[in-house]
């Protein structure tokens, strides 16, 4: 149950960076809701998952489900760049995470 809540926990950091993209776009109540509501509902499940998993485990792929999907979501949905660098940085970030995942 840890897992899945510290995916979740990812999911919702990611609705978080989409707040933070539409607060700088439109700086209405709907953005800073999103942002809010984002972080917060991130941070319950973060703190959900380490009740049972090790902190530095919890931490570092919490930060890599963010930084992974909002990069991809820029790329999707806001025409950032599709550079084969920045999709191989994304698979080592990946990688990492699974191996963390493995030894834990």
């Amino acid at each position: 149950m840890a897992w899945i809540s510290l995916l979740v926990a990812g999911v919702f950091e990611v609705v978080s960076v989409l707040g933070m993209n539409r607060i700088k776009r439109d700086r209405d109540a709907k953005a800073y809701f999103l942002f809010c509501a984002g972080i917060i509902l991130s941070f319950v499940c973060l703190s959900f998952a380490m009740r049972s998993l090790p902190m530095g485990t919890a931490y570092a792929i919490w930060t890599g489900i963010g930084t992974v999907g909002g990069t991809l979501v820029g790329m999707l949905f806001f025409g950032e760049s599709r550079e084969w660098r920045r999709i191989l940085f994304m698979a080592m970030i990946l990688i990492a995470a699974v191996g963390l995942k493995l030894i834990s």
